[in-house]
């Protein structure tokens, strides 16, 4: 898990975030983005309606007084090496990842034009903001897809490439929703990342350097692996139960932080 103290912060989203009302999560991104001078870029990448999605974000994002939002439309993998799209990224303030598919934003962004400049921004400075799959993409190695309400078992989650922004981790969303601890387990025991983030929807993580926050309505669980003593996925086939000793758990509701240099979980002060 690299040293993130030198790029800017991650609003990671687990999803069916309020649109309608409060909307204390987009709130803290638009606030991070600049405020009412926040120019906003948003990604279509995952979702199958990109018209529609585009719509919904951009009428949250002016009822809550940005200066601009732009719409990255990357359909095909052409459309991310476009000079509009490279420039819409590169006078950006913030960076929005929308809902739908996650391998899609990898197939259609990442190692594209559009894709160097985001990092470059982000490398300056930039908030970087994904929601569902926009939040699955984040770490190095994200989980492509998987079963929901399931023990924990070999063939239940399938892991590929990310876009590696928080390396190290692995994200699942939409977490006490859908019954995803399951998942989380298995794809944490699977390949070389040993600490997960569970979000749960309408709720979000934000990254500041070494330091994560929890924002929004629901909780974070936190699966921390590293501490393991057993695991005997060595002797089993594909549609037999995992069994793992040793992870810590911990559930952070909004306001509490994680340090993931020391890998605690930091109560709000009182």
């Amino acid at each position: 898990m690299g040293d993130r103290t030198n790029s800017g912060p991650l609003v990671i989203i687990g999803g069916a975030e309020d649109k309608e009302n409060n909307c204390t999560v987009l709130r803290e991104f638009v606030r991070l983005a600049g405020g009412t001078k926040a120019r906003i870029a948003v990604f279509t990448a995952a979702t199958s309606m990109p018209g529609e999605v585009a719509d919904d974000y951009i009428r949250v994002f002016e009822r809550l007084g940005v200066e601009r939002v732009s719409i990255i439309h990357t359909e095909k993998r052409e459309d991310g090496d476009r000079p509009a799209a490279v420039k819409d990224v590169q006078q950006s303030t913030g960076i929005f990842f929308t809902g739908g598919d996650q391998a899609r934003i990898i197939d259609f962004v990442k190692g594209t034009k559009v894709d160097i400049a985001l990092r470059s921004r982000h490398a300056e400075g930039v908030v970087i903001c994904g929601t569902s799959a926009g939040a699955a993409m984040m770490p190095d190695v994200m989980i492509v897809e998987g079963r929901s309400q399931i023990s924990p078992r070999v063939d239940v989650v399938e892991m590929g490439p990310g876009m590696g922004f928080l390396p190290g981790i692995v994200i699942d969303q939409h977490f006490a929703q859908r019954g995803r601890l399951g998942r989380l387990i298995s794809a944490l025991v699977q390949q070389p990342a040993n600490l997960g983030f569970g979000i749960d929807e309408d709720t979000a993580l934000i990254v500041d350097g070494n330091e994560l926050t929890v924002v929004g309505s629901g909780s974070v669980t936190v699966v921390d692996e590293v501490g393991a003593t057993y695991n005997n996925l060595d002797n089993l086939l594909a549609d037999e139960h995992l069994a793992v000793h040793g992870v810590t758990l911990h559930i952070l509701p909004a306001k509490f932080r994680f340090d993931l240099t020391t890998r605690e979980p930091i109560a709000p002060q009182k």
